[in-house]
C-alpha cells in the first residue's frame, strides 16, 4: 500500500497490537476512512484490496515461528461477513500460515452491534463448535491464530478461542482488520 493510501486511512506502518481479552493484532483502527473502506468490503468483497491493507498482519506471521494454522471465524447468517474468510486466504497466500477450517457456529447469535460487553460475552458463550480435537503433540507443532473482521470487545474471540481450547488446540492470539477505538 503506498504511503498515501495509509494515511488517508490513518494506519500505522506496525499496525496495532495488544494483549487483552488474548493476544492481538490489526492493520490499524476501526474509525473514520477505514471503518468505510472496511464497510464497503464488506458489500463489495475485494481481495486485492484486502491484500494491500495486511501488511502488518503479513509481518507479524512471518516473524512467528513455525506455520501457524489460521481459523477464520465462521458466521451462521445466510448472508454471512466474507471478511474473515477473505482474510484468510490472504495470508496464506506465499505459505506462511495455513487455513484450519476448526470451527462451526453451534447456534445462531444476536448481531452485536448494540450490545455491551457483558452481552457479547453471554450472547458468543458456547456459540460454537470445534470440528475435531488436536491429535497428540500437534497442538504444539501447529498454534493457532484466530482470525476475524473486527476486535471490539473480543467476546466473538475469546468464545471461539474457549472452544478450540477445549479441543486440545493452543490459541496464541487473534489477527484482524480492526480495533475499535
Amino acid at each position: 500500500m503506498c504511503e498515501r493510501c495509509r494515511q488517508r486511512l490513518a494506519l500505522p506502518p506496525q499496525g496495532l497490537q495488544g494483549e487483552l481479552p488474548l493476544p492481538w493484532w490489526s492493520c490499524g483502527a476501526y474509525a473514520d476512512q477505514f471503518r468505510g473502506q472496511l464497510l464497503s468490503l464488506r458489500q463489495r468483497p475485494r481481495s486485492e484490496a484486502l491484500g494491500a491493507l495486511t501488511g502488518p498482519l503479513r509481518a507479524k506471521l512471518t516473524a512467528l515461528p513455525g506455520r501457524p494454522w489460521l481459523v477464520p471465524i465462521p458466521s451462521w447468517k445466510v448472508r454471512a461477513n466474507p471478511l474473515p474468510e477473505l482474510l484468510v486466504t490472504s495470508l496464506c497466500q506465499g505459505g506462511a500460515a495455513s487455513r484450519a477450517q476448526l470451527l462451526e457456529r453451534s447456534r445462531p447469535v444476536l448481531g452485536q452491534h448494540r450490545l455491551h460487553r457483558q452481552l457479547r460475552l453471554s450472547n458468543q458463550a458456547g456459540s460454537f463448535r470445534c470440528l475435531r480435537m488436536a491429535r497428540p503433540g500437534e497442538s504444539r507443532r501447529q498454534p493457532l491464530l484466530i482470525v476475524d473482521d473486527i476486535l471490539t470487545t473480543g467476546a466473538t474471540a475469546c468464545s471461539a478461542a474457549s472452544c478450540l481450547e477445549a479441543a486440545g488446540w493452543r490459541v496464541e492470539g487473534l489477527l484482524c482488520l480492526a480495533r475499535t477505538p
